[in-house]
């Protein structure tokens, strides 16, 4: 089956679905109570271990095929105006994020700014920046932008680009 990276994801959630629910529908049958003065298979609800079991088996077996065809597509697959596969890019992006967010707080810097001290003393301090802010801006632009880029590429090709998927659904 021919498949998007998008469409091989919402399988995966689909399968991961309803391998939940099974096992919660079983966590509810698998024991059940009747009273004494009741007959047990009137209270017994509809259950099946062996059938529940080959079940799980099946959505775990397609589980690990859709995350296996995912993978392979990860790691052979050139993000496009980049040299990254797109696995690469999917460790990046964190990496590109945090850069990110530490420049911008640091590009709110002021380059000297008084203290605020009420330690008993008439001295006045000041907090220097130990570094260029108008730098970090620029560089929270360039990784804003970075960042920008390649999830666009990402997104591209995550639902334009297919791939062979051994599963029937």
């Amino acid at each position: 089956m021919k498949v998007t990276s998008a469409q091989a994801n919402k399988i995966l959630r689909k399968l991961n679905d309803d391998k939940a629910m099974l096992l919660e529908n079983e966590s509810e049958s698998y024991t059940f109570v009747a009273a004494t003065v009741e007959n047990i298979e009137d209270a017994r609800p509809a259950y099946s271990y062996d059938e529940v079991r080959r079940r799980v088996n099946e959505l775990d077996s397609q589980i690990r095929r859709v995350k296996h065809a995912i993978n392979v597509f990860n790691t052979v697959t050139v993000l496009p105006g980049t040299d990254m596969t797109i696995d690469e890019a999917l460790v990046y992006i964190p990496q590109l994020t945090q850069r990110k967010n530490s420049l911008y707080r640091m590009r709110l810097t002021p380059e000297k700014q008084r203290r605020d001290t009420s330690r008993g003393t008439n001295i006045i301090e000041y907090t220097y920046a130990n570094f260029d802010p108008k730098k970090a801006g620029e560089d929270y632009d360039k990784a804003s932008d970075e960042l920008a880029r390649l999830q666009n590429a990402l997104d591209l090709v995550n639902s334009t680009v297919e791939f062979e998927m051994d599963i029937t659904m």
